[in-house]
């Protein structure tokens, strides 16, 4: 799930809780100006609180060991002498066309918006400006429900007498003085960011009617008579333009019931206004659960490991690399063009093909914050000739996107396998198979790299970073010289889910390499990939991160 979609579910699920805190503490009570302040405050913590971080609040010494997945980083292996035709990924289709419909629909109502700002402007040009009872107003050429926006009041005077046109400028000033209709825009817009979202819709309507209310309770205040001006709503009922209610703030707009009865309801007691500090720990609710991942691994001690370039210390390197980040880089164009870029520009060298080698060249680089390559090595290598063909065609990919953790461009170290296959007789092969083997020397039982389901630890990822915490014991020998670092270790998930064939692919000490392999083969059977629905084998990589705290 990428952040930015991440971000705007937070969004649409805090408006969801708060119109539901809404309707079932403040729906009912008269403390107008303090639901106003409410309301504008659900808008404004929606979007921010998705922000609020508590890792570095939370964050202490981390655990000795840690574990992250390679094959996050990993891309699918590259078969350097085939070429790849490129597939629709349905997924991505459906998930293109959904952002574009969205998209679309944004800018119908952004159009909306802007005609009706539009229409408000033309209607002041050409109404004449005049003032009744000392107040501005513009004085409409045909009968029309009384209406502002902003410090501009719109009133029909022939329509009304002299009696109700004192209570509407009392109503429509209360509007123009406190500014409602920064809270009208302000719902409007929330609405077209949001708009699959019905619960946004509800709290615009809860914003308008509060509006309302509080004209209502200031034309009472004022000493004009209750009843009268409640026949004098009804009587103008007929007239309402129900599209008009979008933008300006009405004299007389739907659901009068609701007003009539807000009216004639009596006064909420005083006391009751401490409801409203109910308000602040929903909002610590929301800001811990979109935390959540953060809390749970600072509280279980199983925060992700940190390289052992972030482990250095400034005078040993002061440039530091990621490995599992928010955002994570990408090739332009994505996976897809990665694989072909790959398979266009590897070429199997000669003098190689010649002898006969071939095999699999990991290799590492990193992704710099403006998106340029450097630091390539090969992590394993096969062959002087092949290692050097491959570091040479990453030096040459272009600018990547930069990942991002936290908000912030960092460098990320990444992982690419690239696999030199001779076909039969040296002939160069001419199809990429879907999930490259990672070895076929055994037709009958292939070693899978990428299946269209991953093996999985009894109980998870969670439960894998419990079972190596909890197990793994770092050497004394390690401690007394001070070793840290991160342990790369390479197995094979069978089709019966029990692992083999362990390798170090990344050492750092004897020992530490030891304790790496000890622990691992302590695991319990894993649930096996599939392929096609059916189990296989697949080459599985866990990096062990030891730190000495």
């Amino acid at each position: 799930m990428s952040p930015e979609f991440a971000y705007c579910i937070k969004v649409n699920v805090a408006l969801a809780l708060f119109y539901a805190f809404y309707r079932l503490f403040f729906y009912k009570d008269t403390f107008f100006k303090l639901r106003r302040v409410i309301l504008l405050a659900f808008f404004g913590l929606a979007f921010l609180y998705p922000c609020m971080s508590l890792e570095e609040w939370m964050k202490d010494r981390g655990p000795v060991t840690g574990i992250v997945y390679l094959y996050s980083t990993v891309l699918p292996e590259t078969i350097v002498e085939s070429k790849t035709a490129m597939l629709w990924n349905r997924q991505e289709v459906f998930t293109a066309f959904c952002a574009g419909a969205f998209r679309v629909v944004i800018a119908l109502l952004c159009i909306r918006f802007i005609v009706q700002l539009g229409s408000i402007i033309r209607l002041m040009a050409k109404s004449k400006k005049s003032a009744i009872h000392h107040v501005p107003v513009y004085l409409l050429d045909k009968p029309s429900e009384p209406f502002s926006f902003f410090r501009l009041i719109f009133i029909h005077r022939e329509s009304h007498t002299e009696h109700e046109l004192k209570e509407i400028l009392a109503h429509e000033y209360t509007h123009v003085s406190q500014w409602h209709s920064i809270d009208v825009i302000l719902s409007e817009i929330i609405c077209i960011l949001c708009w699959m979202n019905p619960f946004v819709w509800l709290l615009k309507r809860e914003v308008r009617y509060n509006l309302e209310y509080l004209a209502d309770n200031t034309v009472l205040k004022s000493g004009y008579d209750s009843k009268s001006y409640q026949y004098h709503l009804l009587g103008l009922a007929h007239q309402t333009n129900q599209a008009a209610a979008n933008l300006y703030n009405n004299f007389n707009v739907l659901h009068l019931k609701n007003r009539i009865r807000m009216m004639n309801k009596k006064r909420t007691r005083s006391i009751g206004r401490t409801k409203y500090l109910l308000f602040f720990p929903l909002v610590a609710m929301l800001i811990l659960l979109s935390n959540i991942d953060a809390v749970a691994r600072i509280s279980k001690g199983l925060a992700l490991p940190v390289t052992p370039e972030k482990a250095q210390t400034t005078q040993q390197k002061p440039k530091t690399a990621l490995t599992v980040v928010d955002v994570m880089p990408q090739f332009p164009g994505g996976d897809n063009e990665l694989l072909t870029f790959l398979s266009e520009n590897v070429k199997y060298p000669v003098e190689a093909q010649a002898k006969g080698l071939q095999g699999r060249v990991i290799c590492t680089f990193i992704v710099n914050e403006d998106g340029s390559i450097s630091d390539i090595e090969a992590l394993r290598g096969t062959d002087p000739l092949l290692d050097a063909e491959a570091i040479r065609v990453i030096g040459t990919m272009p600018k990547w996107t930069p990942g991002r953790d936290k908000g912030k461009v960092v460098a990320v170290k990444y992982t690419v396998p690239i696999t030199f296959k001779l076909s039969q007789m040296g002939r160069k092969s001419t199809k990429l198979p879907a999930n490259p083997i990672y070895d076929d020397s055994d037709p009958k039982n292939p070693v899978y790299r990428v299946v269209d389901v991953m093996p999985q630890f009894p109980g998870g990822d969670e439960a894998l970073l419990k079972f190596i915490n909890h197990n793994i014991n770092y050497p004394e020998d390690a401690k007394k010289e001070k070793k840290e670092g991160r342990v790369v270790v390479a197995f094979t998930v069978g089709a019966d889910g029990k692992m083999d064939d362990y390798e170090i692919l990344r050492s750092l000490s004897p020992s530490l390499n030891a304790e790496a392999i000890r622990v691992l083969k302590q695991m319990p059977v894993w649930e096996p990939g599939k392929e096609k629905g059916k189990p296989v084998s697949v080459r599985y990589t866990v990096p062990i991160t030891f730190r000495l705290q």
